[in-house]
This record gives structure tokens, sequence and C-alpha cells, in this order.
């Protein structure tokens, strides 16, 4: 995590945006099987670390292969959702 005072700096492309434009990622660290299927799925956005991923920052601008990586997780850990409203982009329901 990058930036100060413990506040991560957006991904390239969602700084400046209105909160409705960026999307929220999280990793449910305890239901992650560490299989690293978003991270092939969206490389630069996961990481794996202690064999559970993680998002390479939690806000980005919107992005087809964040919703892919969601989508593709074969626990659902990943949620990825609208900053501003709250509204669930992925995975699907």
């Amino acid at each position: 995590m990058s930036g100060g005072a413990g506040r991560e700096r957006p991904a390239p492309g969602a700084e400046g945006r209105p909160d409705d434009e960026v999307w929220q990622v999280r990793v449910d660290a305890k239901a992650c099987m560490g299989t690293g299927i978003c991270a092939g799925t969206a490389p630069g956005r996961f990481e794996l670390r202690d064999g559970a991923s993680h998002p390479t920052s939690e806000s980005v601008a919107p992005a087809r292969e964040v919703v892919d990586a969601a989508e593709s997780c074969p626990v659902e850990a990943i949620l990825v959702t609208h900053r501003g409203t709250g509204a669930r982009i992925a995975p699907e329901e």
C-alpha cells in the first residue's frame, strides 16, 4: 500500500474521478484459496501474498479485467462495488 497516514493512493485513472466513476475492490482473505486466477486475469490488479490475493489498489477506475477477475474467482472472494453508491458490480448475485 502506498500513500501516507494509512491512506492508499488510487490506481492510475481513478484519481480525480467522481466517486460514482471509481470502483472499490476487496478480497475476503479468509475465503480466498490463493489460486492466482485473479492475478492471471487482471495482471497488475491483484497480487498473491501469504497465500491469499490482495488488490494492488482498493480504488480503481472501471475496467473489464477487474470484473472478469471477480467473476472468475472460484469462491467469490472478490467484491467489486461502486465507491460512491456501494452498488455491487461483480460478481453478479
